[in-house]
């Protein structure tokens, strides 16, 4: 201190903590004129005491003019030091940098000024103390007072002038630092960060790209900033790094992928819209570097597939496109199971768009990948079941078509079909509304035939008998009226020829027996008349129900359609098919006579022709009874019909034993008469132990009441007792 004190004059140090300005400079001059003496003549000791004093006297004074003075005076001190600086830099600069923190804004600024001063002097001598004053020139950068932010800016373009030119800077030591500071919202403060970005960049030794992850994440997040020119400039570093990212041999896409992945999902639109640009070209360019991304990708993709943002959507479309397309190898750390995962879930947006693009997946892993998806079935099974009650016909069919792709050998189709007929017996809207849907689209998707049997031999056991029965009822209109399944009504019509037919009439016969009508609709199909006639006659009174009626109803309009124009055409050779004209009259007698069904019939049979076209005459019986008449027809027409065939003829004919069929048909028929008349007992003893509950509480009530109420009776008298 007594050096310093002999090498500065007293007034010289009186001036340097002056309130006027004026003063403080001209005394820094003195400082600056005592240094560069004791400089020429090598005296470093007495420099350090000046910078001492000057430290702790001044810069470390709780008098904000002796603060100021002691800045000014150290920034003297450089100057006078000029090339001898570098080995006093440290105790120079250390007063400064904590001087940007004071509280008085006037300190704050002359520290600017002062480290302006001394960095124009040191220059690249400057840079290792570079953190420190990034530090606080970014906090500098969001000062509140004005004429500080000027300083500030005056000092970082000073900063970066130096940095650029200087081959000492470590990328290495400042990126952490940088990375820290991404996370800062303050507008100043991102304009003051992005700047920095840009400039580094702009360095060609500088590798900003190799550490673009560190702070990728944080230009995202400025892009949903409030000032339009922040986003502009984070907008504008992005673009560049992207074209950087394209014409660079060597790029981290992992890393930015798992950010992208997170920005893709951002409220913000334009965030969104850049996120999924990126990550288009990454799926473009990354090649094996994404595949073990490929699930994430996927799971920021299909969300946006649906956006309400044209741009975002025509985009992730693409990107989706060109990520299936691509061929990639479990074995190359492509995650079937996580790609499926990730479909599934999407299974349960609210988007249409991003369900179908979903399923799509699902299709193209079962082509590609089939073992792999078998074996996390159990984790996707039950969801593509439940979504076959979603309200999106076109999701509905994508959801049978992946079924259908999954149960393409024998164990899984099985296991489809019976999934699918317990979702309809929980589900009776499923069956309803969608129902026709799923069956006529896997009937295609699976074969018709392989599909009604298998449904036969599960319904044939099933045990909710009021659930099997309207079961078989669907899919007997199903099959009467679905053009996909006009194969299948062929090969049933040949039945009584046609070994094939026979089968596939047997298989259906056992379960089609839980409803009558769909027996009745299923024998006029196999043109087997004489049975249809016999279990017509089998019905009982109960079976012939409202909704029975309803379901013939139905029929009868059927009849007039092309599918069952054959049997119309046989109404022309009346003496060949007299069952089938009993059957007809037999349906006929069901119906209620005024209505339409009732009358469309009549009218089809009144048209029947009083003799055959075949050339046979027909003589009636003079009874009048349509069933009594007798025809007389050639021996070469008399085995080929089920209508003039004893019933043994017929059994023989066929394949068929009829009889057996009619008592297991009469059996079914018991078995769900029995549980209707359960289920209507169980309903009145319900009603009628309701009903007695609450007579026992209505007299329990009135017996309190009636005690109550009651007038007390005299005590009897004993014998020799007075009433008194």
């Amino acid at each position: 201190m007594a050096d310093a004190l002999s090498a500065i004059p007293a007034f010289v140090l009186r001036n340097l903590a002056d309130k006027l300005y004026e003063k403080r400079k001209n005394a820094a001059i003195e400082v600056e004129n005592v240094v560069k003496q004791l400089t020429a003549v090598g005296d470093h000791d007495k420099i350090n005491a000046v910078i001492n004093l000057l430290t702790h006297e001044f810069t470390y004074s709780s008098q904000s003019n002796h603060r100021k003075g002691g800045l000014i005076g150290l920034a003297a001190v450089t100057v006078g030091l000029t090339t001898e600086a570098s080995q006093h830099l440290e105790q120079i600069v250390q007063p400064v940098i904590k001087s940007f923190s004071d509280q008085d804004s006037r300190v704050r600024y002359y520290a600017c000024e002062a480290l302006y001063n001394i960095a124009k002097v040191v220059r690249g001598e400057f840079i290792v103390f570079f953190n420190q004053i990034f530090d606080a020139l970014c906090k500098l950068s969001a000062d509140a007072d004005p004429n500080v932010q000027s300083a500030a800016h005056l000092l970082d373009r000073l900063v970066k002038d130096i940095v650029t030119e200087s081959d000492q800077f470590s990328i290495e030591e400042f990126i952490p630092l940088l990375r820290e500071r991404m996370n800062v919202l303050n507008p100043y403060v991102r304009q003051f960060l992005v700047g920095w970005i840009t400039v580094l960049d702009s360095v060609p030794d500088i590798d900003m790209l190799g550490f673009l992850p560190d702070f990728l994440d944080g230009l995202f997040n400025m892009l949903s900033d409030s000032s339009h020119e922040i986003r502009q400039q984070a907008d504008s570093a992005l673009s560049e790094f992207l074209q950087e990212i394209k014409n660079s041999p060597s790029v981290d896409y992992g890393r930015m992928a798992e950010i992208l992945v997170q920005r893709a999902a951002s409220p913000d639109e334009f965030t969104r819209l850049t996120a999924i640009t990126w990550i288009n070209e990454f799926v473009k360019l990354g090649g094996d570097q994404l595949v073990p991304y490929y699930a994430d990708i996927l799971g920021a993709i299909l969300p946006c597939i649906a956006d309400k943002e044209e741009k975002i959507r025509v985009v992730a479309c693409e990107t989706n496109e060109e990520l299936r397309s691509m061929e990639a190898d479990p074995a190359e750390g492509f995650d079937v199971g996580a790609i499926l995962s990730i479909a599934r879930s999407q299974l349960f947006s609210e988007w249409e768009a991003t369900r179908i693009e979903a399923l799509h997946w699902m299709s193209a892993l079962l082509n590609r990948h089939r073992e792999e998806v078998l074996n996390f079935l159990n984790d996707v099974f039950e969801t593509l079941l439940k979504a076959l009650s979603d309200p999106s016909d076109e999701v509905v069919l994508l959801v049978l078509e992946v079924h259908a792709g999954i149960a393409r050998d024998s164990m899984h189709f099985r296991h489809l079909v019976v999934f699918l007929v317990h979702n309809f017996r929980i589900d009776n809207s499923l069956l309803e509304k969608r129902g026709a849907l799923i069956i006529r689209r896997l009937c295609i998707l699976l074969d018709a035939e392989r599909v009604y049997r298998e449904l036969s031999t599960i319904l044939e056991g099933e045990s909710d008998l009021e659930f099997a029965s309207t079961m078989v009822q669907a899919l007997n209109l199903i099959l009467l009226t679905s053009s996909e399944l006009s194969g299948l009504r062929d090969l049933l019509r040949k039945s009584l020829a046609n070994a094939a037919g026979t089968d596939l009439f047997l298989a259906l016969y056992a379960s089609w027996c839980h409803s009558p009508m769909a027996i009745i609709s299923l024998c006029l199909l196999s043109q087997a008349y004489q049975h249809v006639s016999s279990v017509i006659q089998s019905l009982a009174e109960e079976d012939v129900s409202v909704k029975f009626l309803v379901q013939l109803d139905k029929l009868v309009n059927l009849m007039e359609t092309p599918i069952f124009a054959y049997l119309r055409l046989q109404l022309l050779e009346p003496g060949r098919h007299v069952s089938l004209l009993k059957a007809l009259y037999s349906l006929l007698m069901l119906l209620p006579q005024q209505s339409a069904a009732f009358k469309i019939l009549r009218t089809r049979l009144k048209t029947v022709p009083p003799y055959s076209f075949g050339g046979e005459k027909i003589k009636r019986s003079s009874s009048g009874n349509p069933f009594s008449q007798k025809y007389y027809i050639t021996s070469e027409d008399r085995v080929s019909e089920d209508g003039d065939m004893d019933e043994d003829a017929h059994n023989m004919h066929s394949g068929v034993n009829f009889s057996s069929r009619l008592q297991q048909f009469k059996q079914m028929q018991d078995q769900h008469r029995m549980h209707i008349k359960s289920q209507a007992q169980a309903r009145y003893s319900s009603m009628m132990s309701s009903k007695d509950v609450q007579r026992l509480e209505e007299s329990e009530q009135s017996s309190t009441s009636s005690e109550i109420n009651r007038p007390s009776r005299p005590a009897r008298r004993g014998p020799g007792q007075r009433q008194l």
